[in-house]
């Protein structure tokens, strides 16, 4: 991979006195972008954990493909490496949103080393990205009947089935990200706004949003604090563990995974759903699509869950694809 990066030539006098005209990141600020540390003046612009993780693993990709070792190295790199980078993408079948996302994080990474003065121009600038195939998202929503019945498998006699039936109520109700849900604490709930309780969601980026409280998942929150028994501590989060065998006790949040994999997922499970696409998004999915098919603005949705963007609201609408549409239920023979 070596190979790929042009050999520096010896610099002349007027080159040499144009370098010493533009500040450059010093020798060890350049190892930090090397080594690609979550610490660094770039990742610290990122908020989200995940986008973060996701970041790095795209250069560090990047930089094994051209073969960078030293920090020098990101002054060598061309619109023709680049382009190399993305036909090896390409090669190894990778879908058309990952690999705009990888070449997102690369652009991202030159446009700060610009802002630096570490180098003179953005070779990702101009490179193509794939198209998506679809506006559609390729997570499902679930159908009525199937909300229906996944709001009711909860035991709700439990204290952890009442969790579960208000952390379920929240995300169908509310179109909440699981990150989102996990940073609610108890004062968040029940937030009054013009006379109506309204959650206050920590979104994305640390924006703050004010989502009507749907009357059902009030009732089934204000259930589960009192047999929690926390409902009086503010500042405490909202949905605990039931047990925690780390940390030897339950005053914690819970964490997105295990919102996904042990509520989410576990009941999804019980009722026979399931499926390849059947990722954490489902539920985000089923509330937006409900919405939307219910008649909500799509401009109001967009505000609902915390978009920057109408475009990622459109990714869940799922209108056109409502099988009781399809011309198979015209067929009378």
């Amino acid at each position: 991979m070596n190979s790929l990066i042009p050999k520096p030539q010896n610099p002349g006098i007027s080159e040499l006195a144009t370098a010493a005209e533009v500040p450059m990141l010093t020798s060890a600020q350049y190892r930090q972008l090397s080594e690609v540390p979550s610490a660094i003046e770039w990742f610290a612009n990122i908020d989200n954990p995940q986008t973060r993780r996701a970041y790095e693993n795209d250069l560090r990709d990047f930089m094994q493909f051209v073969g960078i070792h030293q920090p020098e190295d990101f002054r060598t790199v061309t619109r023709s490496h680049v382009l190399a980078w993305r036909k090896t993408l390409e090669v190894r079948q990778l879908g058309g949103s990952t690999i705009r996302r990888k070449l997102a994080a690369l652009a991202s990474l030159f446009e700060h080393l610009c802002e630096s003065n570490a180098v003179t121009h953005n070779p990702v600038k101009g490179v193509k990205r794939p198209v998506v195939e679809s506006q559609q998202g390729k997570t499902p929503a679930l159908g009525d009947a199937q909300a229906r019945a996944l709001l009711s498998t909860p035991d709700a006699s439990t204290l952890k089935g009442k969790r579960d039936r208000a952390i379920l109520s929240a995300l169908l109700y509310h179109g909440l990200r699981r990150e989102e849900l996990t940073k609610l604490k108890v004062r968040d709930y029940c937030q009054s706004r013009r006379g109506v309780a309204h959650l206050q969601v920590q979104g994305k980026g640390g924006k703050m949003r004010f989502v009507p409280t749907h009357p059902g998942t009030l009732t089934l929150i204000e259930e589960y604090l009192e047999a929690a028994g926390h409902g009086q501590d503010l500042d405490a989060p909202l949905f605990r563990p039931v047990k925690n065998n780390v940390h030897g006790h339950t005053y914690t949040a819970m964490t997105p995974g295990n919102v996904y994999e042990q509520v989410v997922l576990k009941y999804l499970k019980k009722l026979g759903i399931s499926g390849r696409n059947m990722g954490p998004h489902v539920m985000r999915a089923t509330a937006a699509t409900n919405a939307l098919d219910n008649g909500a603005d799509i401009a109001k949705v967009q505000e609902w869950l915390g978009h920057a963007n109408i475009a990622t609201t459109r990714i869940y609408d799922h209108r056109k694809t409502r099988p009781e549409d399809s011309p198979t239920f015209k067929v009378a023979y």
